[in-house]
C-alpha cells in the first residue's frame, strides 16, 4: 500500500499564511483586529501574531458579514456582542439549572 501523505493542522499561522488563505490584505486584517475586540490572535517573544483556527473562523465571518452580508463594521460588532450575550445568557441558564438539581440533591441527602 502507498504511503499516502497526511494533511497535518498547524496549531498557529503567520499573518501571512492567513492572508493567503483568506485572500485579504494583511494590513486589513490588522485592522480589523484593532475593531473587533472578538478577534485578538496571540504574539510571540518578537511581536508576530500567532492565530489559530479559531481566530480564521472568527476572521471568515467578520469577512463574510462585512463583503457578503453588506455589515457595516459597527454593525457588524453589534453581532458579535449580540451572539456573545446569547452565548452567556444560555450559559447563565444552565448553571441555574445545575444550581436547582443540586439543591434538590442537598435535600435528599
Amino acid at each position: 500500500m502507498p504511503y499516502k501523505e497526511r494533511e497535518i493542522k498547524k496549531k498557529y499561522y503567520s499573518i501571512g499564511e492567513v492572508s493567503g488563505q483568506l485572500s485579504l490584505n494583511t494590513s486589513l486584517i490588522r485592522y480589523w483586529e484593532s475593531e473587533f475586540e472578538v478577534l485578538s490572535p496571540k504574539k510571540n517573544k518578537k511581536g508576530l501574531r500567532k492565530y489559530t483556527e479559531k481566530d480564521i473562523e472568527i476572521l471568515k465571518k467578520i469577512q463574510s458579514l462585512l463583503k457578503e452580508d453588506g455589515f457595516t463594521i459597527e454593525g457588524a460588532k453589534k453581532h458579535f456582542k449580540s451572539k456573545e450575550l446569547n452565548q452567556e445568557n444560555k450559559i447563565i441558564s444552565e448553571l441555574e439549572n445545575i444550581k436547582k438539581k443540586l439543591i434538590d440533591l442537598k435535600r435528599k441527602i
